[in-house]
């Protein structure tokens, strides 16, 4: 409740100019001060979000990602009768802003000198308030922060373009970690596995309001991998995303290098910086994704390196979407059993697999339930539990119940992930981590970026290397683990992977972020 001193500022020019000018003059304030609030407006949205201002030179993509998501989950005719609306409102009143310019700038001479003097002490006032400041009528204060808006806008712009000419240059650098004589002598025939879950961070294991719910869950877990004979090393990353763009985190761990924002990521997939996929496919392992998300063409796909992709149309899914969420992350893990596993052990070839789960994303109703694997078939066995709760419109119109939404679908990814290893996991190596922390109505805001990764293999001498640097022993990690950067995971992957990885070593940080 400040007064905006741009307001009077504008008023007056509007007076004084000669009225065919004021017209012109109008239109240009009008498309100055709305491109300020359509901004203003999308740091409120990216900062729910994403926990960030948004960056004019990088983030247009997000009006598309947004739509995708919106789209998924309410509806097209709703996402778009919603988006509509708020154009409207928008045009509404950009339209009465210009029309109220034009009252001012149409006063006749007796009303113009009188409103000429009002805004003058208007202003006079403004500029008092201003120079008291907020230790004396705080109320009652005035600002104005145009300029210093436009200029961090402008500065965040430039940081912007130096920065990606920074990481053009480091893409071009060659790292010889992939050339080591020993490379995965250590793992030699054996499948490893990356699996990323959503949404799954930092806050779901310590936040009181969900550590009740996760934390005896991860015991559980790990419990139930200990019975079947495998063990288990856990510690922080520090993801270079929040809320949201999942893939900037999966670019991350893939290639060992920071990739924070979709501009670095386009580079990167223009790149001939080897992935870990690619890494693992040169060294002989069969290589693939399994996106239950990717509903679209994708054309980064190219980078990764991977010899297989199985998109959500392709993992043969015949039951009802969970809303956004394709298929439940049980039927993704049974879907890879079967059509990825299986057919590559027949061939005598181990299998080098990513796979994203999406159960734990947003809008997190409804909740799917674990069933007995044998029942899993095509899918459509889980139709009863894609129709039961509330639409998202429902839950979302309650922050508390989004809450327990998130954290119930968090913890049926933990099940599910520890269930299948438990049940199929055999020698094969797991990966197992977050790619980012919720948004913001989930973790409120300024919290931790940092997201759990476990280590799950049979091998113990394997499991004891990553202890030996740090990593917590078990599935819940302590909170004085410290985080390490997401994308120095992946040369340390390689050192413990390969035969003389000797424990000590494997402290060393990957190249440039």
């Amino acid at each position: 409740m400040r007064l905006p001193l741009e307001i009077p500022l504008i008023a007056l020019a509007l007076l004084f100019f000669p009225r065919p000018g004021a017209k012109l003059l109008s239109i240009l304030f009008a498309l100055v001060v709305f491109t300020l609030l359509f901004l203003k407006l999308a740091d409120y949205g990216a900062q729910a979000a994403l926990q960030r201002d948004v960056n004019p030179y990088l983030d247009f993509h997000l009006i598309r990602n947004g739509w995708n998501f919106a789209s998924g989950a309410f509806g097209r005719i709703a996402a778009g009768l919603g988006i509509a609306a708020v154009l409207g409102l928008f045009l509404s009143l950009f339209a009465s802003f210009v029309w109220a310019q034009r009252q001012i700038s149409d006063f006749p001479s007796p009303r113009r000198n009188l409103a000429i003097g009002i805004v003058t002490v208007l202003l006079a006032l403004g500029l008092a308030l201003w120079a008291i400041g907020p230790g004396g009528l705080a109320p009652g204060n005035a600002h104005a922060r145009t300029y210093d808006y436009l200029d961090r806008r402008l500065t965040l712009i430039t940081r912007s373009i130096v920065d990606l000419h920074s990481f053009e240059t480091t893409l071009e650098s060659r790292s010889d970690v992939a050339s080591r004589p020993d490379l995965f002598q250590a793992i030699k025939g054996r499948d490893v596995v990356l699996i990323f879950v959503e949404s799954y961070g930092r806050s779901a294991v310590e936040d009181p309001a969900y550590a009740g719910l996760i934390r005896p869950r991860l015991a559980r877990a790990e419990a139930q991998l200990a019975q079947a004979g495998f063990s288990s090393a856990t510690t922080w990353l520090t993801s270079p995303t929040v809320g949201g763009m999942s893939w900037l985190a999966h670019g991350t761990l893939l290639s060992g290098l920071n990739v924070d924002s979709q501009a670095r990521y386009d580079l990167l997939m223009r790149s001939t910086r080897p992935s870990l996929n690619r890494i693992f496919a040169d060294a002989g392992w069969q290589t693939s994704a399994v996106m239950p998300a990717i509903t679209m063409e994708w054309p980064e796909a190219a980078y990764f390196g991977y010899d297989q992709i199985f998109a959500s149309d392709d993992l043969g899914y015949r039951g009802k979407p969970f809303n956004w969420v394709t298929m439940p992350d049980q039927y993704t893990l049974s879907a890879f059993e079967t059509r990825v596993r299986r057919l590559a052990h027949a061939r005598s070839q181990a299998v080098m697999s990513e796979i994203a789960l999406i159960s734990s994303h947003a809008p997190w109703t409804p909740i799917p339930e674990l069933i007995d694997w044998q029942h899993v078939g095509d899918g459509t066995i889980f139709n009863s539990q894609a129709e039961r709760g509330d639409p998202p419109a429902v839950v979302w119109s309650d922050p508390a119940r989004v809450q327990r939404q998130y954290i119930k679908a968090v913890d049926y990814s933990l099940q599910t992930i520890a269930d299948y290893i438990a049940r199929f996991g055999e020698d094969a190596i797991f990966i197992v981590l977050g790619d980012h922390q919720p948004a913001a109505i989930i973790t409120g805001l300024h919290a931790s970026r940092a997201v759990p990764l476990h280590i799950i293999s049979q091998d113990k001498a394997l499991v004891d290397r990553f202890q030996s640097t740090g990593f917590t022993s078990g599935m819940t990690p302590d909170r004085d683990t410290p985080e390490h950067p997401m994308h120095s995971m992946r040369d340390r992957l390689i050192t413990a992977f390969s035969k003389n990885g000797e424990p000590e070593t494997l402290n060393a940080e990957s190249e440039a972020e």
